[in-house]
């Protein structure tokens, strides 16, 4: 398969494009850090790259433009690349954090798949598989907005899969609790005591859980949708609550 990964410097999205390769999947990889992806390339003759920027259009449609050619015949795109900025309450939120999360989560998401579509359409298969999160079912404080990017994901998958309805075209959610990436890092903006204290105490999840999960995702049969599959550590019972094994 030929499989498009954002956000594929870190985390996840590195996780993944890391198995996937290794499976014999030709696999490119979008993200801001170019120097990243080049050193993970280097590893496997299986991983591509490209520089993109999901909160900006012009560097959306650059991307798509440059790497037609692994497009018209792409089998699936894995739109993993999303953030959340800050814990404030949303009333003292940075309206900057807000923009780049919406930009990110959900408009860039939107604006790569519309773009990509076209090209799974035209020959009739293809599978578009999105990030979602706890957080896009269940509410905590302090995260007003991203909870509201990831119920967007969410919603965005499940209409997504009915407008696409007779094309061959697959549409999935992949959702998990706590991941321990980089995530907390970027969230707290560089406070690595408070990004490591939300992955202690209990067992975290792994990318390479994640990974697992999605290249199941992907490798089902062609007339098989997994319409949403979400994963959690068995220490986190639920979106808000930890209870690590006694």
């Amino acid at each position: 398969m030929n499989i498009l990964i954002t956000g594929a410097s870190a985390g996840i999205g590195e996780a993944t494009a890391i198995l996937l390769a290794s499976r014999g999947h030709k696999v490119l990889m979008a993200a801001r850090r170019k120097d990243k992806l080049s050193g993970l390339a280097a590893k496997n003759k299986n991983l591509s790259f490209d520089e993109m920027d999901l909160s900006k259009s012009a560097s959306i449609a650059s991307f798509v433009s440059r790497n037609e050619n692994f497009l018209k015949d792409l089998s699936a795109l894995v739109n993993n690349a999303g953030l959340a900025l800050g814990r404030e309450s949303f009333q003292t939120s940075e309206l900057e954090d807000i923009r780049t999360m919406i930009s990110t989560n959900v408009t860039g998401l939107l604006e790569l798949t519309r773009l990509v579509l076209p090209f799974m359409i035209a020959k009739k298969s293809g599978h578009v598989v999105n990030l979602g999160s706890v957080a896009g079912r269940t509410a905590y404080k302090g995260g007003t907005v991203y909870c509201a990017t990831k119920a967007a994901v969410h919603m965005i998958t499940d209409a997504m899969r009915m407008d696409l309805g007779g094309t061959g075209v697959r549409v999935s959610t992949v959702g998990a609790g706590r991941v321990e990436t980089d995530f907390s890092k970027v969230r707290y903006k560089g406070d690595l005591e408070k990004a490591k204290s939300v992955y202690s105490g209990f067992r975290p999840l792994k990318p390479e859980d994640m990974a697992e999960a999605i290249a199941w995702v992907l490798e089902r049969p062609a007339h098989v949708n997994i319409q949403h599959l979400e994963v959690m550590s068995t220490d986190q019972p639920n979106a808000t609550e930890i209870a690590p094994v006694l």
